[in-house]
C-alpha cells in the first residue's frame, strides 16, 4: 500500500543518482527552496534504459504543438511516445468512409526526429466511438467495419510501431456475462470471438509490431479480484487458440488514498501473467490525489510513496518492459478534465508539476528503475 502520513518519516531516504554518484534530496522531499532542476539530472528515460526497459508518456498533439517548454520537456523524459487520443476511433475515423491522420502522422514524426518509439492506443474499444457508429455500424456489417478498421490504421504505420494496444477494456464482471466480458457494441455485434478477430487481423496487417491486451482496475484486489481472474481466462483461451497476442497492459492509474495494494497478490498475478510466456506494460500509469490532503507537499510525499511501492513490486517481475505514464506533467492531465479535485485545487498526479519541474515522484521513479533488475 501507499505510505500513509504516519510513514512519511521514512520517504526521506529517497535518493537519484547522478553520475553514478548519489544526492540525498531530503530537503527536497519537505520542498525546500532547493528544486530539482530538471537540467542537472538525468532523464526518466535514461534511468530505464539503463536496466533494459523504456520509459515513456502520453500526449496529445496540441499540448506539444502550443507549448514549447512542455514539448523541450516530453523530448527530454520520454523513450517512447504514445497518442492520449490521436488514435481512437474518433478522432482518426470521422466519417464511416473516411480516416483523418493528421494528428496522429505528427505525432509519429515528432517520435522519428526526436528518436522515440512510438506506440499504438487502441483499435478497439468500447469508448469515444465517433458519433456516426450507432447510426450506421449493426450486426450485419460491424465484422466489415472493424475489419476496415484495424486494416486501414495498422497499415498506415505498419513497420513504425513499438506495440499496439489492439483491444481495450474488454473484461467487466460485473456486466454479469458468462464469460466476464463487457458489454460493448462489439460484443453485441460480433460475440466474444471479436478480441480474437482484431489481433489476427493486426497481426496481419503488421507481423512485426508487439500486439496488447490492455485492461485497468488490476492493480488493486479489492474489489477487482475477479477482474483479475477474468484476465487470466480470457488470455490462456487466446494463447491456446494460436492468436497472436504478446503482451498485457496494465494500465495502472492509482489512488493516492488507497490503502487495498496487496503487494503479494499483485506480484502473484503478474507471475501468472508472465508464466504464459506474455510481456508486460505498464501503459497508463498516474496517481489520482482528489481525496488527499490539500497541502501540495502533503499530496507530493503520498504520491511518490505510491509510486514508488507499487514499481517496486512491478518491476520486480521481469516480463515488465516498460513504463508509461498517462501524460508527463500535472500543467496537462486528463484528471484536471475529467475528476478535479472538489476543492477546485489543481490535481499532482504525474512526475513534472505544471512549471515542469521534477516533483517527489520523480524520484520515486528514478530510484525504483535504478534499483530494477536488468532485463
Amino acid at each position: 500500500m501507499c505510505i500513509g502520513l504516519s510513514g512519511l518519516a521514512g520517504a526521506s531516504a529517497v535518493v537519484v543518482r547522478k553520475n553514478r554518484g548519489l544526492i540525498d534530496n531530503s530537503q527536497a522531499l519537505g520542498l525546500s527552496k532547493r528544486d530539482f532542476e530538471i537540467a542537472s539530472q538525468a532523464p526518466l528515460k535514461r534511468y530505464a534504459a539503463a536496466k533494459g526497459l523504456i520509459y515513456g508518456a502520453a500526449t496529445v498533439s496540441d499540448f506539444l504543438i502550443s507549448d514549447a517548454d512542455f514539448k523541450a520537456s516530453f523530448a527530454r523524459e520520454c523513450g517512447i511516445l504514445v497518442p492520449e487520443n490521436e488514435l481512437k476511433w474518433d478522432s482518426v475515423r470521422p466519417a464511416p468512409d473516411r480516416f483523418e491522420f493528421t494528428k496522429s502522422d505528427w505525432l509519429a514524426g515528432f517520435a522519428r526526429t526526436q528518436g522515440m518509439l512510438f506506440r499504438g492506443h487502441t483499435l478497439v474499444w468500447h469508448q469515444q466511438l465517433p458519433k456516426w457508429f450507432r447510426e450506421v455500424v449493426n450486426r450485419q456489417n460491424a465484422e466489415k467495419f472493424l475489419v476496415e478498421h484495424i486494416t486501414t490504421v495498422t497499415k498506415r504505420y505498419a513497420g513504425q510501431m513499438h506495440s499496439w494496444d489492439v483491444v481495450n477494456e474488454a473484461i467487466e464482471p460485473n456486466d454479469g456475462q458468462s464469460n466476464a466480458l463487457r458489454k460493448s457494441p462489439w460484443l453485441e455485434f460480433l460475440g466474444p470471438d471479436y478480441i480474437e478477430l482484431a489481433f489476427r487481423v493486426a497481426s496481419a496487417v503488421d507481423p512485426k509490431t508487439m500486439l496488447v491486451y490492455n485492461e485497468n482496475d488490476l492493480e488493486y484486489d479489492t474489489p477487482n479480484q475477479a477482474k483479475r481472474t477474468a484476465v487470466l481466462k480470457l488470455l490462456e483461451r487466446l494463447k491456446a487458440r494460436g492468436t497472436p497476442i504478446h503482451a498485457l497492459g496494465i494500465q495502472s492509474h492509482l489512488r493516492g488514498e488507497e490503502t487495498a495494494l496487496n503487494l503479494k497478490k499483485l506480484r502473484s498475478f503478474l507471475s501468472d501473467v508472465a508464466s504464459m510466456g506474455l510481456k508486460i506494460l505498464i501503459t497508463e500509469l498516474d496517481v489520482s490525489d482528489q481525496k488527499l490532503p490539500s497541502d501540495p507537499a502533503v499530496r507530493d510525499r503520498i504520491i511518490a510513496a505510491c509510486y514508488e511501492d507499487y514499481l517496486s513490486v512491478v518491476l520486480d517481475e521481469r516480463a515488465v518492459i516498460a513504463v508509461l505514464t498517462w501524460g508527463l506533467s500535472d500543467r496537462h492531465t486528463w484528471y484536471s478534465m475529467f475528476s478535479p479535485r472538489s476543492d477546485g485545487i489543481g490535481v499532482r498526479p504525474l512526475t513534472l508539476d505544471s512549471n515542469l519541474k521534477p516533483k517527489l515522484a520523480w524520484n520515486a521513479m528514478a530510484r525504483a528503475f535504478d534499483q530494477a533488475q536488468k532485463r
